[in-house]
């Protein structure tokens, strides 16, 4: 057994194509438009994926408050929160932070539409 992906509702497809693929640096895997008209663009790594749903004739507000963070495993926590800022300047959670008790360097960041993100780099 193994996890997919998770699928998360967007407001606007084209800024999370830019936040997760132009600025954080992940890759758009593949995309595909349903019979309903959604589309759906699957963005990831190695292991798994995120499924990004939007529908152009309906376009509510995302909430986002009930997911606690989505969280990214990055070569280097402090080049990619620079990338970030540069490329997206997206609200800040918080900055780049060494927690030595678990071995990682995280900092955390909000996308387009308000899903918190985790920047992890494993320590050696």
């Amino acid at each position: 057994m193994d996890v997919i992906h998770t699928a998360l509702w967007v407001s606007d497809i084209e800024q999370t194509r830019n936040f997760y693929v132009d600025a954080l640096g992940l890759t758009e895997n593949w995309s595909f438009t349903g019979d309903d008209g959604v589309e759906n663009v699957y963005i990831g790594g190695e292991n798994a994926e995120f499924q990004f749903k939007h529908d152009p004739d309906d376009n509510p507000e995302i909430d986002s408050g009930s997911m606690a963070h989505v969280a990214v495993g990055v070569d280097s926590t402090d080049e990619t929160f620079e990338r970030l800022l540069e490329r997206a300047e997206p609200p800040v959670e918080m900055e780049p932070t060494t927690m030595d008790e678990i071995g990682v360097r995280v900092a955390f960041v909000e996308d387009p539409d308000g899903y918190e993100v985790e920047l992890v780099e494993a320590l050696d």
